[in-house]
């Protein structure tokens, strides 16, 4: 199973969790309802009938019925209480909102390969520049930018998409592997559970969030000003999860992304699939 389609599964787990109350709730309810009206209409019967003359048309007991669907999703309500946890479930929460930061961050990553395939151009002009040695070669560069300036000029609309995009990209995987990796630390999940009883609070109407400032994954629980944060620097339960800026562009370096793309393949190779390197 791949990650996403795991993390897919916890999320739908998740969200069942929060429901279950509110399904034991409508499903309880609506029997009440029925045993609500059930009493009123013996309730008339005891007071009716010995008086004589006064009917119904014979049909009002059959909509106070309890029927097999509603006796079905009490008592399956009734056994879907026995997972319920009444603060939820912080490693549920850690998931779930890794899965949206990971969304966020595809989404993202659409937009800049978008972007810099409109800004393409701008890798061949470098090529063309660095192989020009003689001056043959520099007025043959000249030439072909004269006569395609327009094709080759960048806007600053464009530009401020790739900033913008590039700048989305870091800020979501961040927070995505500071989720993950705090839901993979016992220690800091039970750390994080015990501050939802401390606070009488249930996660799934808290706030979680990752702050690159205060290098932490902290839950605002509800209905306070209280919080509760574990450091992701080194600080708290061994979790140290920073990597030197030379560290993760050698994993780019590496990524499919990279080296499908055209500043490793080179302009010609990406676009056309000619001049590639064996």
């Amino acid at each position: 199973m791949t990650q996403a389609a795991m993390l897919s599964l916890l999320v739908a787990s998740s969200v069942a969790q929060a429901n279950e109350l509110n399904t034991l709730l409508d499903a309880s309810q609506a029997i009440v309802n029925q045993i609500d009206s059930g009493i009123k209409l013996a309730g008339a019967a005891i007071g009716y009938a010995p008086q004589g003359g006064q009917l119904s048309d014979g049909s009002l007991s059959g909509s106070t019925h309890i029927s097999s669907d509603q006796l079905s999703a009490y008592n399956n309500a009734l056994a879907g209480m026995q997972s319920y946890q009444a603060y939820g479930s912080v490693q549920d929460l850690l998931e779930e909102q890794a899965t949206n930061e990971l969304q966020l961050m595809d989404e993202a990553v659409g937009v800049f390969t978008g972007v810099v395939v409109e800004m393409l151009a701008v890798v061949e002009v470098a090529e063309l520049a660095e192989a020009a040695e003689t001056p043959d070669d520099q007025a043959q560069v000249q030439e072909y930018v004269v006569q395609n300036q327009q094709a080759l000029t960048i806007n600053q609309e464009q530009v401020e998409t790739y900033n913008q995009s590039i700048d989305d990209i870091e800020t979501h995987a961040n927070a995505a592997s500071a989720f993950l990796g705090v839901a993979a630390n016992s220690e800091a999940v039970a750390f994080l559970q015990t501050g939802a009883e401390d606070n009488n609070a249930n996660v799934n109407n808290s706030v979680l969030s990752y702050s690159a400032s205060s290098q932490s994954v902290s839950i605002a629980w509800e209905g306070s000003n209280n919080a509760t944060a574990v450091y992701v620097n080194g600080t708290n339960f061994g979790m140290d999860f920073y990597k030197t800026d030379a560290e993760i562009l050698l994993a780019g370096a590496e990524s499919d992304l990279y080296l499908t793309g055209p500043t490793y393949n080179g302009y010609r190779c990406f676009m056309y699939g000619e001049e590639c390197e064996s």
